[in-house]
């Protein structure tokens, strides 16, 4: 059988170079712009399902065989969406309708890493993204063994310890163990920087980073700017929170706590990255609240495992109104961390087929902050199912910041009011307990914004070449200074590579995404609130069960990338310019409260000069 096809194929070829030696030159119309993004569409859906299932393996089964399998379906989709590219530049003069003119610029804008035409070092490229992301997946510290039962830990270790530990020795160490990890990344990420950077130059672009500046329809300098507002109508709220929780750690820690430059040590704030605070709620507690809930210990005793924790994500979901999960998300997806083999766990949701094979890749471990984490990664797989039936170009979020906004939406709704609905709490507490509810929720929301900024300011100035290598450890510090008012526990060298020790850096995934979610979803929260005929303090709201907001919900994420995303953001909240204004709303109560606590103290902290 094989044998009789081969000899088909060389029979028709004759025929086949005879009718391309008659072709004539593309054309350029409206009608030839249609054709070929209706052909492009197609070819792109098949080449982007291969990459999906190649990069799902190699998530959840990392050896080399998989680093290899995943580049090479990296590269081919990379190699033909360059050249598919270079085709649409034929239509760059002609007067098209907005939709066909919105694909082409959707196509040009969709390769986060860009690669060079080069098939050499397009491969290369590949291959070292292959491997950065896989060096970071089979990461350990290794402690140094004090017995013959010491073991490696991965970064879901480390991370648990460092959320228990209360030893600032123990955390130093942790913290340092864990970013030698990526010591030996620097090179290689040097050398990615420099391929990406060629295939963005190749497609127009001063550089990788002005690449993923013009995904958000406006200029890549008026999107910075743009970021630096919305900063701006939050950083007072951050400053507040940051002087009264190094308050609190000085009083805890001592000597270990304090800096006469008013920063905070980045090893104490129960988080590998200092990412997120929330870990060391007990240590900034108000002594006076009267208590909450623990929500790890409620689902401990109710002894919920990953598919229950799951389902209360997806119930939430059902009671606006949308679909059950299809069953294959049940069947395929990977809910804990296998005991067989390395794999990446950290959490994300998987749209394989642009379809109905939607998976959430994460190691659960029944925590209540999986149960947020939850809520928020099933928010992009309902944001997938909802904008499936658009034109595969369109199928994606209005822009990036608002895939991830849409479950930490849902998330916010989390509220006390919620758990008993469904039955994890029996009492609602009482209003006097909004502030400790609000500083927990603060410790990760507002403590992020900075951190969820700076990732992608460092990784700019690396592309922009502002950066060099032998700087990009310093020129991480200074970022880190400057927005977050931390330090690293001792000196850092530029021998280090601390940002690769962040998965984002070698996954290569963008960042400014979450910190616009940030804004959004309290944006798209307050909106679905006053859908759902809410008029009480905004802290207090959820719409859970409320079929009206959902529906509002739901036209905006079927829109997909259809629309500029002012106009989706008008769609559900009828404002068509981000605002950061309803999430200084929201903790509003806080903000007034931490004012009163940090009464004669200077929020705020000193940055060296020249960093």
């Amino acid at each position: 059988m094989l044998f009789s096809s081969r000899l088909r194929y060389f029979a028709l070829l004759p025929l086949a170079l005879s009718l391309l030696s008659c072709s004539k030159t593309p054309g350029t119309s409206v009608e030839d712009a249609r054709a070929f993004l209706l052909s492009t569409e197609a070819e792109l859906l098949k080449l982007q399902i291969a990459d999906n299932r190649a990069n799902w393996v190699h998530e959840t089964y990392i050896n080399d065989d998989t680093d290899n399998l995943s580049a090479a379906a990296d590269e081919r989709v990379i190699a033909r969406v360059t050249e598919l590219v270079k085709e649409a530049a034929r239509f760059d003069k002609t007067t098209l309708p907005p939709d066909l003119r919105r694909k082409i610029l959707l196509l040009k804008l969709s390769l986060s890493m860009p690669a060079p035409a080069d098939p050499k070092l397009r491969e290369e490229l590949t291959q070292v993204a292959a491997g950065l992301s896989g060096s970071y997946g089979k990461g350990k510290y290794c402690p140094v063994p004090s017995d013959a039962n010491a073991k490696c830990l991965g970064v879901e270790a480390v991370g648990e310890r460092m959320a228990k530990s209360r030893d600032p020795k123990e955390l130093a160490e942790l913290w340092e163990g864990w970013h030698k990890v990526a010591v030996p990344m620097r090179d290689r990420y040097s050398r990615f920087v420099e391929l990406s950077n060629a295939g963005a130059t190749e497609l127009g672009f001063k550089d990788t980073g002005v690449l993923w500046r013009s995904g958000y329809d406006m200029d890549p300098d008026a999107f910075s700017t743009e970021l630096d507002r919305l900063w701006g109508q939050v950083e007072p709220l951050y400053k507040e929170l940051h002087a009264y929780t190094r308050t609190r750690l000085t009083a805890k820690y001592g000597a270990a706590a304090t800096r006469q430059d008013g920063m905070i040590p980045a090893h104490l704030l129960g988080n590998i990255w200092a990412q997120e605070w929330g870990n060391i709620y007990d240590l900034v507690a108000p002594a006076s609240a009267p208590a909450t809930y623990d929500l790890s210990k409620i689902l401990a005793s109710r002894k919920a495992d990953a598919k229950q924790i799951t389902g209360y994500g997806e119930s939430f979901f059902k009671s606006l109104g949308f679909e059950p999960l299809p069953p294959a998300f049940w069947q395929r997806s990977m809910i804990t961390r296998p005991a067989d083999r390395d794999v990446v766990c950290h959490a994300s949701a998987w749209d394989l087929d642009f379809d109905t094979d939607v998976r959430l890749k994460m190691c659960i471990q029944g925590t209540g902050e999986d149960f947020t984490v939850v809520h928020h990664e099933l928010g992009h797989l309902f944001y997938d199912l909802a904008y499936r039936k658009q034109p595969f170009l369109f199928r994606g979020a209005a822009n990036d910041g608002f895939h991830e906004a849409i479950g930490d939406t849902i998330a916010l709704s989390i509220t006390p009011e919620y758990l008993k609905t469904i039955g994890l709490i029996q009492q609602v507490p009482p209003p006097a307990a909004d502030i400790p509810i609000l500083l927990r929720r603060a410790l990760d929301k507002v403590a992020f914004l900075p951190f969820g900024l700076l990732i992608d300011q460092w990784r700019w100035q690396v592309f922009s070449g502002k950066v060099k290598p032998a700087d990009y450890n310093t020129a991480w510090w200074a970022l880190r200074a400057k927005y977050q008012g931390v330090a690293p526990p001792s000196d850092r060298g530029p021998e280090a590579f601390d940002p690769g020790a962040k998965y984002h850096i070698p996954g290569n995934t963008p960042y400014a995404r979450y910190f616009l979610a940030a804004i959004y979803q309290f944006q798209f929260y307050r909106a679905m609130c006053r859908e759902a005929g809410y008029t009480g303090p905004l802290n207090r709201c959820s719409f859970f069960g409320s079929e009206a907001a959902g529906k509002k919900f739901k036209a905006m994420l079927e829109l997909g990338q259809s629309k500029p995303w002012p106009e989706a953001l008008k769609q559900m909240t009828g404002e068509d310019k981000a605002d950061a204004g309803a999430m200084v709303e929201y903790f509003a109560p806080l903000l007034q409260w931490l004012k009163e606590q940090n009464k004669g103290a200077t929020p705020g902290w000193t940055v060296a000069s020249g960093k």
